[in-house]
Order: C-alpha cells, then sequence, then structure tokens
C-alpha cells in the first residue's frame, strides 16, 4: 500500500503563491498547476489571506484554531 506524502510549504511560499493569483492575475487553477500544487488548497491559501487582517498563516504556515473559520 502506497502513502501519499505531505508537503509542508513555508508562509511565504504560500503568500506568493497567492500573489500570482491576486496581483498578476492568473487564474488559481493555471497558478496551481504551474506550481505543481492542487487548485483547491491555493483556493483554500487565497481565502485565509483575504479573511485573516493579521497575515495568514503564522507559525509553521497553518492557520491558528483563533483564524480557523
Amino acid at each position: 500500500m502506497m502513502t501519499d506524502k505531505r508537503y509542508t510549504y513555508t508562509a511565504e511560499f504560500k503568500r506568493e503563491a497567492v500573489r500570482l493569483v491576486t496581483d498578476q492575475g492568473d487564474a488559481v487553477a493555471e497558478a496551481a498547476r504551474n506550481l505543481g500544487l492542487n487548485a483547491t488548497m491555493l483556493g483554500r491559501w487565497k481565502r485565509e489571506i483575504e479573511q485573516t487582517k493579521n497575515g495568514a498563516f503564522p507559525g509553521r504556515g497553518r492557520v491558528s484554531l483563533d483564524h480557523a473559520a
């Protein structure tokens, strides 16, 4: 049985990936494909940044319970 490897992305990587969508106007699916990411994950990162005023991805890149929806 094969197990999927879980990748950990830095907060900076997540912000830059979202910036491709927000600042450069790339579609979420296109940006995700170019970066080798799942489009759903990139969309979630985008929502987290938009909903968090003090900066998303504190700590090791995960949303804290205080910031979770």
